[in-house]
């Protein structure tokens, strides 16, 4: 398939911000009377759904938007010390010069979007960056892209590293890119059975033809 249209989600895609996130977490879970995470508990959380990470911390729904928007917001002061996934910053100019056009999706904050990669020198790659304040909110966000920019959906490939990115893609109808170096592990993505599966940026490249 000839994908032109590129959409990255942000978190453990693009930036590396896993253990930014277990700090900030792990501060407001002081704050909101709920379960610290360990270093050591990673990989084994690794495996989980968001909603059977939620359950397994213990985290009651009606939290989440109040802990995703505090967080994001926390993120900012430190978002442009924060790392590129490794290989990344390589490929994206790379990928850019085959594909039509390139934007995010994500469940942080446009602003720390835009921050980063400007910090890395990669934001003029983008064309666009959406945001969802929602953590399953995706999927109608992509439907509303592909209209926005009159897209067809058999040309638009969503990259992610979360199981909830695949099924986000899929209710979308939209093809989807699970890569292993984010949060979930290869084998819980590879269950959902994406369309690819990705262990390093490089792999990028071979799904954007040489003349998009």
């Amino acid at each position: 398939m000839a994908y032109r249209t590129i959409i990255f989600d942000f978190d453990g895609t693009l930036a590396d911000t896993l253990e930014e996130t277990r700090r900030i977490y792990n501060q407001l879970a002081v704050e909101y009377s709920l379960r610290e995470v360990q270093a050591e508990e990673l990989p084994e959380l690794r495996k989980f759904s968001l909603l059977e990470l939620l359950d397994h911390l213990d985290i009651p729904k009606r939290r989440v938007p109040t802990l995703l928007s505090r967080g994001t917001s926390m993120m900012r002061s430190d978002i442009t010390r924060l790392a590129l996934i490794p290989g990344i910053g390589e490929v994206i100019p790379a990928m850019r010069a085959r594909a039509k056009s390139f934007g995010v999706l994500t469940s942080n904050a446009e602003e720390n979007v835009d921050l980063f990669l400007k910090a890395h020198g990669l934001r003029d790659h983008f064309d666009f960056i959406s945001s969802t304040s929602r953590l399953t909110g995706k999927s109608g966000h992509l439907r509303a892209i592909r209209k926005t920019f009159s897209l067809h959906a058999e040309e638009m490939l969503y990259v992610g590293d979360e199981i909830r990115d695949i099924k986000a893609s899929k209710k979308a109808g939209i093809a989807v890119a699970a890569v292993t170096w984010g949060f979930n592990s290869a084998d819980s993505l590879a269950a959902e059975s994406p369309e690819h599966l990705l262990h390093h940026p490089d792999e990028l490249l071979s799904l954007v033809p040489e003349e998009a």
